[in-house]
């Protein structure tokens, strides 16, 4: 059977090793690589539908993988004004004004990724945003999508007047008078206002949808763990598959909240496994806490306000029993926690179900989801941690799922942004612990968790190599952190294949692994770490399916 893809006169990077390959030639067939070798015996494998490149020299490598993405919910929530670039309030008035001057009568302006450092040392509340949303019903989302900014008009046509209680970590936020501020505080206090507001039609979504996606494989994606299954998620990835429009490889963890009933839980492990071609349902996400930005993250003493001194999880002991549920199951969890305590908690309940199931999470080869019994859990963030804490991850099997452009982009090395100011010098001395992580040991897995920053993949790792914002305007926060080249690049390969039980076939360039390749204008082993987010990005392939081609290749 002739190959579907060749690729010829290539350099061919292996994440496994680092190293070059001693071929220049690749084919494909039936999604996986099916040869490795000369160009002239990779030419005989073509025939008359075989997609051939001449690659001249650019770099192929296994296809990246971001850890942590949502790609669906995050193509609905970027459809309204981008304020991610706005750094102070003058800017965030501008950019409103600007919209709602554009918007019909009684329509709603949202917006997103409003970062809480253009409030200075001010309170986030919408009276800070002056009168530019008088009347206006607007939600406007702050960068770490655990929290909204909601306008006057927009609570009074929520009927929200005063606090409320939920039955998970959330908050309406409310001056001394008992009066809403307008900050809201993590889903169940943003769902009250989002229940009121008009949402785009499926047909937009999966317009949207498709568009980012696209941009996605165009930045050298083949693949990502979408930590996210809500609304009707599936439904778009189904219909963007059945329609050819689907270029990345997606597993997919649906949400288990604390107010999940049993048969809730059910449901969940029903899920497991079903999907189509490119995209699966394969695992299950948690909240262990919120954000140290927000104060809802879960310290083990409370931050310099005072917050972050509780758990999402109303009873933390009820996500110990959940956790043991999926895992005697088999299915793999991901759980989000930034907070030292939370962290801990994570790790002591996947210790207690592995003690309890006799079912270990390290070794072995199996998908987490049943085949080896192996069930691989994550933690998503690990944003501060103390030494003993980061000890425990290797022998636990648990893999450490962390997003340094969180730390390039939204805290600095002299502690005057909000997550550090919250967080105080010894805590945020200790932030974004990579590069410890993997020297205790830990499968570290690189992700965007995109749209609270930017996705490509490239800009990813070389944050993590840099630690510094993309424009590179300031000094590093935290350089002994940063990881090596080759280990940036295996936390987007070799290190996402084996968090997903995939390590024997994805991640590495060999004969039977998957066909997911990525290819670059040159090596990104070589490439300064400041110039690596500028590196061109030539073609993508997806089960040996090109899925971006740049012009000229």
């Amino acid at each position: 059977m002739p190959a579907d893809l060749v690729l010829l006169s290539a350099r061919l990077l292996d994440p496994g090793t680092g190293r070059l390959l001693p071929h220049t030639a690749l084919a494909a067939e039936r999604g996986r690589i099916g040869f490795l070798g000369d160009d002239r015996d990779a030419r005989a494998l073509a025939g008359p539908g075989t997609t051939v490149v001449d690659l001249r020299g650019a770099v192929v490598t296994a296809g990246f993988t971001d850890g942590h993405l949502h790609p669906v919910s995050g193509a609905e929530r970027t459809m309204g004004v981008d304020l991610s670039g706005c750094r102070d309030l003058a800017a965030v008035r501008t950019a409103l004004a600007a919209a709602a001057r554009d918007l019909r009568p009684g329509a709603w302006l949202r917006g997103w990724g409003l970062d809480p450092n253009a409030f200075g040392t001010a309170p986030v509340a919408t009276a800070a945003l002056g009168p530019v949303l008088d009347g206006v019903p607007a939600l406007i989302d702050l960068f770490d999508a655990h929290s909204a900014l909601a306008s006057e008009r927009a609570l009074e046509l929520a009927g929200v007047d005063g606090p409320r209680r939920f039955e998970q970590g959330s908050e309406i936020v409310c001056d001394a008078d008992g009066r809403p501020t307008g900050l809201l505080l993590e889903d169940a206090a943003c769902e009250v206002v989002e229940a009121v507001a008009p949402r785009p039609t499926e047909a937009e979504i999966r317009a949207r949808a498709a568009e980012v996606l696209a941009a996605m494989a165009a930045a050298g994606l083949t693949g990502g763990h979408a930590m996210d299954a809500n609304g009707d998620s599936l439904a778009v990835y189904a219909a963007l598959e059945a329609e050819d429009a689907l270029p990345l490889r997606l597993r997919i963890a649906p949400w288990c909240r604390p107010e999940a009933s049993d048969a809730d839980l059910t449901e969940l492990i029903r899920l497991q496994g079903t999907g189509g071609a490119l995209w699966r349902v394969a695992g299950v996400k948690l909240f262990m806490d919120g954000t140290i930005d927000n104060g809802t993250a879960w310290l083990e003493t409370p931050d310099c306000h005072g917050r972050s001194d509780h758990a999402y999880w109303p009873d933390p002991r009820r996500y110990t029993r959940v956790i043991a549920d999926l895992h005697r199951a088999g299915v793999p969890t991901a759980t989000h926690a930034i907070g030292d305590a939370a962290v801990r908690h994570v790790l002591d309940a996947v210790e207690r179900a592995q003690a309890e199931s006799g079912r270990a999470g390290g070794g072995g080869t199996g998908s987490g989801t049943g085949g080896t019994g192996v069930v691989r859990h994550r933690v998503e963030h690990i944003e501060t941690v103390p030494d003993d804490t980061v000890r425990r991850f290797a022998p636990l099997g648990v893999a450490a799922s962390m997003q340094p452009t969180h730390c390039c982009e939204f805290t600095r090395a002299d502690h005057t942004d909000n997550w550090s100011r919250r967080l105080g010098e010894e805590r945020a001395g200790r932030a974004f612990r990579c590069r410890d992580l993997w020297e205790a040991g830990a499968r570290v897995v690189l992700g965007s968790d995109w749209p609270i920053a930017p996705y490509p993949p490239l800009q990813v790792m070389a944050g993590a190599r840099h630690r510094r914002p993309a424009d590179l305007s300031l000094p590093p926060h935290g350089p002994e952190q940063a990881l090596t080249p080759l280990q940036a690049l295996q936390g987007m390969t070799v290190c996402a294949a084996w968090a997903a039980g995939e390590e024997g076939r994805a991640g590495r360039l060999a004969v039977g692994h998957r066909a997911d390749l990525t290819v670059l204008a040159d090596d990104p082993l070589r490439v300064p770490d400041t110039e690596l987010a500028a590196l061109p990005v030539l073609l993508t392939a997806v089960a040996g399916r090109v899925t971006y081609r740049a012009a000229g290749v």
